[in-house]
């Protein structure tokens, strides 16, 4: 048993080093992403046989007899060699290891990992650039009591690719102060990946007057909602809509027709298909990219580079070639830039720069290779961690 442990050990000290390597280069060269789901899978079945070792150790410390002598390793050491699992484990990771110099990975440089996410992250007006112009479009939509008329109601949605800073815009108009003194109600509400119209209900009813129901029937919460609504000016904000399920969503909105002459509805979504089920098609209000300009601004706020800085002329070269790699994304380069705060290591904001996640298709979601990059630089420990909270669903809440 031991001499197994001992090649067992040997192995995953040697694949260690490299794995950094491998996660990075999985998303460019197949034949190591496959390398990288073969080893897992031999990794998973050497961590249930040791803990199934484990147990059958501590089952025989608990039942063995005082009077007999033969020990718990003993009699492991007999489990092994009857099932030669251990054997064929070792075998394989020993095989998948040595595969490691075929696909050329090295030992990526220890990166110090100290930072924190910076406070300026929080939704701050002084913190937004280039949103100036879009905030008083939507201010002006939000004002004008002569639009649309002949609805009471009416749905404004901002539209845009994730992490294009529709929620922010949407932030910054919702505490305006024009806006704060035109309507008589105002409500945010996240609504999520999955929408439950019952629990968004419920949610705008609580935020109107503190009303606390746990009432599930919808006939009773959508009869409760028309009564606050009806003769009120509302501005309610629907946050990240996701689903076009066009008959649920003419059925929540029934109390809102209720309200007064001006009332609206802001809405967030990444789908022109969703917004197409509030309005008619090109009536939304499409979030474009942010200017190199403003992209820069966001990104020095959050590295902290700063002109008076020492190291400036040096980063700023490198900085800018960054975030012309975020293509204008707002939260690709706030992401970028809070991971390389005070920092002033030439070879940290290069290794963001060279990361080779940069090569993901086009096709894919601009936000993920900035967010890939993060996710690369963490801890072993805490990339397990991250993994194992994406298994909750989003907005999700935890009873205390």
């Amino acid at each position: 048993m031991e001499h197994l442990l001992g090649r067992l050990e040997k192995t995953l000290y040697e694949v260690g080093p490299v794995l950094d390597d491998a996660e990075q280069k999985q998303f460019t060269d197949k034949k190591v992403k496959k390398w990288l789901v073969d080893l897992q899978d031999a990794l998973y079945f050497a961590d249930d046989l040791v803990d199934e070792l484990s147990t059958k150790a501590a089952i025989a410390t608990t039942l063995r007899d005082p009077g007999i002598s033969s020990s718990c390793s003993s009699l492991v050491d007999s489990y092994i060699e009857d099932t030669g699992d251990m054997e064929k484990i070792v075998g394989t990771l020993e095989s998948l290891v040595a595969k490691k110099n075929y696909h050329r990975l090295k030992e990526c440089p220890k990166v110090d990992m100290s930072w924190r996410t910076p406070s300026t992250s929080l939704v701050v007006s002084s913190d937004i650039f280039g949103r100036d112009e879009d905030k008083e479009k939507i201010i002006k939509l939000l004002l004008d009591d002569t639009r649309h008329a002949e609805s009471p109601v009416t749905v404004i949605p901002i539209v845009g690719m994730g992490g294009i800073g529709k929620t922010t815009l949407a932030q910054l108009v919702y505490s305006d102060v024009k806006v704060v003194e035109n309507f008589d109600t105002r409500v945010w509400v996240c609504v999520a990946e999955n929408p439950d119209p019952v629990h968004v209900t419920r949610t705008i009813i609580g935020a109107i007057d503190s009303y606390s129901c746990s009432m599930d029937n919808f006939d009773f919460l959508q009869t409760n909602l028309k009564k606050r609504l009806t003769g009120k000016k509302f501005l309610v904000v629907l946050d990240d809509v996701w689903h076009d399920h066009r008959d649920t969503w003419e059925d929540f909105l029934k109390p809102f027709r209720d309200g007064n002459i001006g009332s609206k509805i802001l809405l967030t979504t990444w789908s022109e298909k969703v917004a197409s089920v509030f309005v008619a098609p090109n009536r939304h209000y499409q979030l474009s990219l942010l200017s190199g300009k403003d992209c820069w601004s966001v990104f020095s706020k959050h590295s902290s580079v700063s002109t008076n800085s020492e190291q400036y002329a040096t980063l700023e070269p490198i900085g800018r070639k960054i975030v012309e790699k975020c293509k204008g994304l707002p939260l690709a380069v706030k992401t970028l830039g809070g991971l390389l705060r005070n920092k002033y290591n030439v070879r940290d904001w290069e290794n963001i720069l060279k990361s080779e996640i940069w090569e993901l298709p086009e096709d894919e979601s601009k936000i993920i290779p900035a967010l890939r990059v993060s996710y690369d630089y963490l801890p072993s420990h805490l990339k397990r961690c991250f993994v194992y909270c994406s298994l909750y669903p989003e907005d999700y809440q935890f009873a205390k």
